[in-house]
């Protein structure tokens, strides 16, 4: 029988995780405390969770809840229908070529989703990036976010890079290779920790807005 680890199902399972994470490393203990309670964030698992997350690459929250809206007015959250709107379609919804180019063969793999849920962290990792499109980062969130797998990192992101170097005091940004390497010490939370990460970000920001 294959081991899966801990799945994050609601916020008792965060703050488990969060405890852990501030016994084991002052530093986050630190970033927890001025964060408070972390958000849950579960999207939902299957075709359009992960459409989604191909709408989040490389474009602002704002830009990406727009083309949501728009895809949601035109219905264009199922592989039919995306299918039937091609790449077109897809375009009038605001995706960019190279994304609707991605949606509509998400929407031709026919990923089995329920099966997913069964795979061990690298085996769907591996099963989402023979699509089209779908790159580690994108695959990684999806695991993260939309299955709840609890020691799940996206080293990769940028965000989540650029509040390591300022928690950790850093004299450089940490490539994707050097934060895989120091997000191993928070396994197995390391879905919780980027959680931290991101909410340290995201309160970064604000401040930096406010001055």
């Amino acid at each position: 029988m294959t081991t899966l680890g801990r799945i994050i199902r609601g916020p008792v399972d965060v703050r488990e995780g969060a405890n852990w994470l501030a016994s084991h490393d002052p530093r986050l203990a630190w970033v927890l405390d001025r964060t408070g309670p972390l958000p849950l964030r579960l999207a939902p698992q299957g075709f359009k969770g992960l459409l989604d997350i191909i709408v989040s690459q490389q474009v602002s929250v704002a830009s990406a809840n727009a083309i949501r809206a728009r895809m949601d007015a035109a219905r264009l959250t199922s592989e039919a229908a995306v299918l039937a709107a091609g790449e077109e379609g897809m375009r009038a919804a605001g995706f960019s070529k190279p994304k609707a180019r991605y949606a509509v063969a998400l929407a031709q793999a026919k990923l089995d989703y329920m099966s997913l849920r069964q795979m061990p962290d690298a085996e769907v990792i591996a099963a989402l990036t023979s699509v089209l499109g779908i790159g580690p980062w994108t695959a990684q969130i999806y695991v993260m976010f939309c299955m709840g797998r609890a020691d799940m990192f996206p080293p990769g992101d940028l965000a989540l890079q650029e509040a390591a170097r300022v928690i950790y005091d850093l004299p450089a940004r940490p490539t994707a290779q050097e934060l895989e390497q120091l997000a191993e010490t928070w396994s197995p939370w390391r879905s919780v920790a980027a959680r931290a990460l991101f909410a340290y970000y995201r309160d970064m920001k604000n401040r930096e807005g406010l001055g």
